[in-house]
């Protein structure tokens, strides 16, 4: 989809490409926060039930992120699709729409990581420790860094304004893809790691 809007995408539907872009980001980073606020909302009743502690809040944290890893290792081995939405945003609107409108629905639709394929489970370990966390203010914060990083790969494309160009962005970020799956393994890792270690802390 990001490969749909670059320069020379936007400028052959005569839209401007930094308007699209920033739409995309906004709409991402409001999506993200949506997300985070809903999730935090979700776990409030835990938080005054269960996770009354900071050491209830961590190891719940930690088997979050171990079952996340553990969901990621296997599917990767398998070479099969996370479960959740199959549904991705409707290229249609590239057409039918204005740059703005289409670049911030999509980036609204993918800020939210939740509505459309699931491509980590590090998606779900985030959903999941924001519900542990219980606060839909920190949920909100959290979840609109999380659409922010989730939109800046757009940017990649600032430059692509010919064909040549955008192919060599398309190398890059292929390049990039198998490292940043084991990026992702490695931070959930060491998130895991990270609450076990609070967790005995907090004891």
């Amino acid at each position: 989809m990001l490969a749909s809007i670059t320069p020379l995408g936007e400028r052959g539907r005569g839209n401007r490409w930094w308007l699209t872009a920033l739409a995309y980001e906004v709409g991402s980073i409001v999506g993200g926060a949506a997300m985070g606020a809903a999730a935090g909302t979700i776990g409030l009743p835990l938080a005054h039930l269960l996770l009354t502690s900071a050491l209830a809040r961590a190891v719940a944290g930690a088997a979050v992120t171990a079952v996340a890893l553990a969901l990621e290792i296997g599917m990767r081995n398998a070479r099969s699709r996370l479960p959740g939405p199959r549904r991705q945003v409707d290229k249609a609107w590239l057409d039918r729409y204005r740059g703005w409108v289409y670049g911030g629905g999509f980036g609204l639709q993918l800020g939210t990581g939740l509505v459309t394929i699931v491509n980590s489970a590090a998606m779900y370990a985030l959903v999941g420790l924001l519900i542990a966390m219980g606060s839909p203010a920190t949920g909100a914060a959290v979840g609109a860094l999380f659409g922010l990083a989730r939109a800046l790969p757009l940017l990649a494309f600032g430059r692509a304004r010919d064909f040549v160009s955008l192919q060599q962005v398309h190398r890059r970020l292929d390049r990039l893809a198998a490292s940043s799956r084991a990026g992702t393994a490695g931070v959930l890792a060491g998130v895991s790691v990270l609450l076990v270690v609070v967790s005995a802390a907090a004891r």
